[in-house]
């Protein structure tokens, strides 16, 4: 089978995301919805949650023994469900807990509920680096101690769930990058290729509840000349962004149904 005909794997991603198996494990946090959260509409964007998903992540590090230690995190995927919309003035509840791990990885669950009902159920494959050499990093004994004891998977291992579509079908359209989009590491950061996520559904627009799995096959770097392209398929919208014809982030984006 070529690539171009792949199956996609995320049905391999339980719907829904597994719950918080003990509340008193989970870190908690809440802010307001801000202006510059949202769209026209009022609605939260997406690289709005993305950014949120990273602000109580190293929230979540100044709670935890060691947190200072491991302050190195690179995002390999994100699965985030918009089940019930979420707007400007509302407050945010977020709540972030362990799922499953490895000595140099895991999964974190995060859910973000609002106060006039909203919900997003979201979770992150993140890897630990060491911020010097850039490489995948052992987290250390103490630090994974209140994860070891919150979860039953220890041997996490990384599966892609997306596959590269090559060929030429599909639309495309220039995602210039700016000055502000690069983070520490030279990468643009990963609220950004949520934008280019906003800008797919701007053209082919999905309601809530949906569903956006995104995956990072290589790193956009600043001086790149990004494509978006979309195509539909299997009931799905599909999104790459590509850099000299190569794939460097993947996402699906398809209806669920909430329970």
């Amino acid at each position: 089978m070529s690539t171009t005909d792949a199956v996609d794997r995320s049905t391999e991603i339980a719907f829904p995301l597994p719950p918080c198996a003990d509340e008193s494990r989970a870190f908690h946090t809440e802010w307001p919805v801000r202006l510059g959260d949202t769209d026209g509409e009022a609605r939260l964007r997406l690289d709005a949650v993305a950014r949120y998903l990273q602000d109580v992540g190293y929230d979540h590090l100044q709670a935890v023994d060691e947190g200072n230690l491991h302050q190195g995190w690179i995002v390999r995927r994100t699965v985030i469900d918009m089940l019930a919309p979420i707007g400007f003035g509302d407050r945010v509840y977020l709540r972030r807990w362990p799922s499953a791990l490895s000595n140099r990885w895991c999964n974190m669950r995060i859910q973000v509920r609002s106060q006039n009902g909203g919900l997003i159920e979201a979770e992150m494959f993140l890897i630990h680096v060491d911020l010097e050499g850039g490489r995948p990093a052992r987290m250390s004994d103490r630090f994974m101690a209140p994860m070891l004891a919150a979860t039953t998977e220890h041997r996490l291992r990384w599966r892609a769930a997306l596959t590269e579509r090559t060929g030429g079908d599909g639309q495309r359209w220039q995602f210039p990058l700016r000055v502000t989009d690069v983070d520490r590491y030279g990468h643009v950061n990963n609220a950004v290729h949520w934008e280019a996520i906003e800008e797919a559904l701007a053209r082919f627009p999905r309601t809530s509840p949906f569903r956006v799995v995104l995956e990072h096959a290589g790193p956009v770097m600043a001086d790149d000349d990004v494509l978006i392209r979309t195509w539909q398929g299997n009931g799905a919208l599909h999104v790459q962004l590509e850099v000299d014809g190569s794939a460097r982030t993947l996402a699906r984006i398809e209806s669920v149904r909430s329970s």
